[in-house]
């Protein structure tokens, strides 16, 4: 911004916006000779550097856009022929980028000269009149065609070879495969063998454990029945037996005792006749005698009853003495008695009693 002074100055405007610019070249010799044409599009302005503007002014202040584009034409032109010269006709058409790079830095200089600025450079077309890049396309084309066959024969040979290796590879993978396999059916069988045995050895071990098990067992039990039996046998005869026995010496001690008790008795029972006896006198036997007479008489008329006899017969002469001998059996019997204890203790059992008959009556 400024300040005009009216009258004296004035003010003049330029238009500083992107103005398109197409190029066509004709007959463009490259490099070797061949003609090419080309077809680009710039798009040139004028610069806002203060360095380079001054120069727009000087040169197209008060011009038309058509003449700046003219002037910008003409030098785009003739730098792109410049570039076309060193380059041959398949670097062009190849790389059209740093085709139109290089342009773009040769035409920069010549356009900052006249105050222009180059924003963009765009190749749109290569030709030539004489088939030249026809015919290198088809050569390209043959020559693509010719790699193409040659790839796709060494494809499929590669293919062929890379399938080959692949199937070596699998047989060889499944041989390996099945040697690993029957390997690890080999250690399947081992370990199952293994364990086979050691179950077969658990089996017999736990058998023959079991067994021997059942053995202390079964003597275990043979034991418990013995010490049942010895318990039955205590509880069904020992015990009894035992109890017999203390019962038997209990009997004993007390048949004992009543003897002991009896010949205290009868010691003491001696004792008093004894001094019975001896305060008696002569007539101490007499006493003594009439003491027992009564048990005397008793065991004498149990002498007949102790003769078994079943049948007597008698015979009788027919005066009836028979009959009455028969009857004074009993009385000769008890007086046969008599006589033996006189003979046999001397005690005159029969005088005895006469006399204290006697005795009596004459009492």
């Amino acid at each position: 911004r400024t300040i005009c002074i009216p009258i004296l100055e004035q003010i003049k405007q330029m238009d500083l916006t992107t103005m398109p610019v197409p190029v066509e070249v004709h007959n463009a010799y490259a490099k070797g000779g061949t003609p090419l044409n080309i077809q680009a599009i710039a798009n040139v302005k004028i610069s806002s550097d203060p360095s380079i503007v001054g120069n727009a002014i000087e040169r197209f202040l008060d011009h038309d856009r058509s003449e700046i584009t003219r002037v910008a034409r003409e030098t785009l032109e003739g730098n792109l022929r410049g570039v076309v010269a060193n380059l041959t006709p398949e670097e062009l058409n190849e790389d059209r980028l740093s085709f139109a790079e290089r342009i773009a830095q040769d035409v920069s200089r010549d356009l900052a000269k006249l105050g222009l600025q180059l924003d963009t450079l765009k190749i749109q077309s290569v030709s030539d009149d004489v088939d030249y890049l026809s015919s290198i396309g088809r050569r390209q084309i043959a020559l693509i065609a010719r790699d193409a066959e040659i790839a796709e024969s060494n494809a499929v040979g590669e293919a062929e070879r890379i399938e080959a290796d692949c199937q070596r590879q699998a047989e060889v993978a499944k041989t390996e495969a099945l040697t690993i396999i029957q390997q690890k059916e080999n250690e399947l069988r081992k370990v199952k063998a293994q364990l086979e045995q050691q179950a077969r050895s658990e089996e017999e071990r736990t058998t023959a454990a079991a067994k021997e098990a059942r053995a202390r067992a079964e003597q275990q039990l043979q034991v418990i029945r013995a010490e049942l039996e010895r318990l039955r046998l205590e509880a069904d005869e020992v015990l009894p037996a035992e109890a017999q026995r203390q019962a038997k010496e209990l009997q004993a001690k007390g048949e004992a005792s009543e003897l002991a008790e009896n010949a205290k008795a009868a010691a003491l029972v001696n004792d008093m006749l004894s001094k019975v006896w001896q305060e008696s006198g002569t007539d101490a036997s007499k006493v003594f005698l009439i003491q027992q007479i009564e048990t005397l008489l008793l065991e004498a008329s149990r002498v007949p009853s102790q003769l078994k006899l079943e049948k007597v017969n008698v015979v009788d002469n027919g005066d009836g003495k028979s009959l009455a001998s028969l009857v004074k059996v009993y009385p000769e019997i008890v007086s046969q008695f008599l006589e033996q204890v006189d003979q046999t203790l001397g005690i005159d059992m029969t005088g005895t009693l006469s006399r204290q008959e006697h005795n009596q009556g004459s009492k």
